[in-house]
């Protein structure tokens, strides 16, 4: 073989080798459309994850230094799924429940799992902004409902009033200046419409309300219902 030929093959493997392959498609994303990032979804609780020898702070923060390391113009952002004490299944599956998995909620979904078809009780339904009692739809008012689910989603831990007055009232509210007094009243008027069940909100003397799970009530959580606490 001629040394012309040997170059020009050996420039045609070079080029070869400067063509980068074709990233291979996301199989999930239609056409006209772009990915524009991704979610892990990672099951596994704080125990779990101690009895491995780590915690989920040290495991977000190693996924997020590989990110970083793999890509580092990536942004990043962790938020962790909090689901009720003894909760069933899968730690993955409620995962993604918790986090509103639109596959796993397709999943988990049925007919009975209406909340308008509820047999009865409570039911704060997150994510339309509601609450039916006794498959009635109440008739709270927007700062209502946000007083309450500001509560629900701090199960059990008592939240002092100038924390909510800080929480759900801001410069843009047309009321004036709220204070203690005023959330009081909002805290009456909603255990008013609540009926039967206002005991669900409870008044802790001297510190604040508190929210109580009670067997007849239910919550539906919303898309974005997890801190971001990493």
């Amino acid at each position: 073989m001629s040394l012309a030929h040997i170059d020009t093959a050996r420039s045609a493997h070079v080029a070869r080798q400067d063509v980068a392959p074709a990233a291979p498609r996301i199989r999930a994303v239609p056409d006209g459309t772009q990915a524009r990032g991704f979610v892990l979804y990672v099951g596994i609780d704080e125990a779990k994850a101690a009895a491995a020898g780590t915690s989920l702070h040290r495991i977000v923060e190693a996924l997020k230094a590989l990110t970083a390391g793999l890509a580092p113009t990536a942004e990043t952002y962790a938020a962790v799924a909090i689901a009720p004490e003894g909760a069933g299944g899968r730690d993955v599956d409620v995962v993604r429940l918790a986090l509103q998995d639109p596959a796993a909620l397709a999943q988990h979904r049925a007919p009975a799992d209406d909340p308008d078809r509820a047999p009865g009780g409570v039911v704060v339904d997150i994510s339309r902004k509601r609450v039916i009692l006794d498959n009635e739809t109440a008739s709270l008012t927007y700062k209502e409902f946000e007083l309450l689910q500001y509560l629900v989603l701090r199960e059990g831990r008592t939240i002092e009033r100038a924390e909510l007055i800080s929480s759900l009232w801001s410069a843009a509210d047309e009321e004036d200046a709220p204070n203690e007094r005023t959330i009081d009243v909002h805290v009456r008027r909603l255990r008013a419409k609540l009926g039967r069940y206002e005991d669900i909100v409870r008044t802790v003397r001297g510190a604040g309300y508190r929210f109580d799970r009670h067997a007849d009530v239910s919550i539906r959580q919303a898309s974005t219902p997890s801190p971001d606490i990493f």
